[in-house]
């Protein structure tokens, strides 16, 4: 059976989607999937976020992207069991120049995903894709929703958060009107929220009133120990199971395959 494909994207930056990338992915690993994390953003920081050192990335998404390398060429294993990543580097920033000129070039991705067959963690198939995109809604960005099943949104507890998560939603139904009708928004992902702040519950209320069902119930508290993990190299989830935003990971984790066993079925 092909693998789930999810894209987690917000154009902003600084919203949480990276941690989330990597928690999420540790949290599905913990509950027998095995996961891909494709690092789409050039500051690699997902990469970084799992031990993989600069000098480890010696092919990357880039290779990929410009159809030097495959995916299973690209892919590393990472220290947390069922976990691989295609990481990133600094590559990324000059692929829209290589690629701008190609016909396909929105379709990079998805065809490179026709040859995940040779891809084997502990001798199964893959059975998640999640692709961290790049705080902004570039070429990555559209590739990684070409190539997907469906996007997950993580949209930080602050001010503006309706306001960013619009003109997301306006790319999401470009895309899917225009090169990929199957496209769907799994879910949004309250981040960074602070139960101290009255504005966190205002925009956790906004945002539910706005979206409905699509908002998890699940919501990613503010969390010393979330921000501390990935100057270990390690997923929250490794470095300290039993705080707030690991036990957060592991609940979305578990609501993310009830919504994919829900679409699935539908």
């Amino acid at each position: 059976m092909a693998p789930r494909i999810l894209t987690l994207a917000n154009q902003k930056g600084g919203v949480g989607k990276t941690t989330t990338a990597i928690n999420l992915a540790t949290a599905l690993a913990a509950i027998g999937e095995r996961v891909l994390i494709v690092d789409l953003d050039p500051q690699g920081n997902a990469s970084t976020g799992l031990g993989i050192s600069r000098t480890d990335r010696e092919v990357s998404a880039y290779d990929v992207l410009v159809g030097e390398a495959s995916v299973p060429q690209a892919a590393i294993m990472t220290s947390v069991p069922n976990v691989a990543i295609v990481p990133s580097t600094m590559d990324l920033l000059g692929v829209e120049l290589t690629i701008a000129g190609h016909a396909d070039r929105a379709f990079k991705l998805r065809n490179a995903f026709k040859q995940l067959d040779e891809l084997r963690i502990n001798d199964q198939p893959v059975s998640y894709i999640l692709i961290d995109c790049p705080p902004s809604l570039n070429l990555l960005t559209v590739n990684s929703l070409v190539a997907a099943d469906a996007v997950l949104v993580p949209l930080q507890c602050e001010f503006f958060a309706l306001e960013g998560l619009s003109q997301l939603l306006q790319t999401i139904e470009q895309i899917r009107s225009t090169l990929n009708p199957r496209l769907s928004i799994q879910g949004v992902v309250m981040t960074m929220f602070d139960k101290r702040n009255n504005l966190s519950e205002q925009v956790l209320h906004d945002v539910r009133s706005e979206m409905g069902d699509l908002v998890y119930d699940t919501v990613i508290p503010r969390n010393v120990r979330l921000s501390e993990a990935p100057s270990y190299g390690k997923p929250a989830l490794l470095y300290d199971l039993k705080c707030a935003g690991s036990q957060a990971y592991l609940r979305l984790a578990t609501e993310v395959i009830r919504r994919e066993r829900r679409l699935n079925a539908a």
